[in-house]
């Protein structure tokens, strides 16, 4: 089974992302800001549970994906992070990309254009 952490602040977002991504064979982890995500990343690892997708947001709470996204990839340099944000096309989401996501998913794809992702993330590894 796969695991899949996502860190999104927004109650509707997660709970959206938890409806599409229910017909994934996988089990889904949430953090509801920067810091719990890294922390959840590093709990999930601790319990043999590294996540083979990590979605996160741009816009957080606290510390942002960015910062996120630096923690989990110095805690672990093969970390799969994928944003997932309305802020797709800027220089915010390059920075997540410098930061170590392999790629960002802009919003407007839509809830099915993004489990399809997903999914084909999943199926290629």
């Amino acid at each position: 089974m796969n695991e899949i952490l996502i860190v999104e602040d927004n109650e509707d977002i997660r709970n959206l992302i938890q409806r599409y991504l229910s017909v994934i064979d996988a089990e889904l982890h949430f953090a509801v800001n920067g810091e719990e995500g890294v922390e959840k990343y590093e709990e999930l690892v601790e319990n043999g549970k590294t996540p083979d997708i990590v979605v996160m947001d741009l816009k957080l709470p606290g510390i942002d994906g960015v910062e996120a996204t630096k923690r989990i990839m110095e805690m672990d340099k093969n970390a799969n992070v994928y944003g997932f944000t309305a802020y797709f096309d800027t220089k915010w989401a390059e920075e997540l990309r410098d930061a170590g996501a392999k790629g960002v998913i802009g919003r407007p794809v839509g809830m099915d254009g993004f489990r399809d992702m997903i999914k084909k993330i999943l199926e290629t590894g």
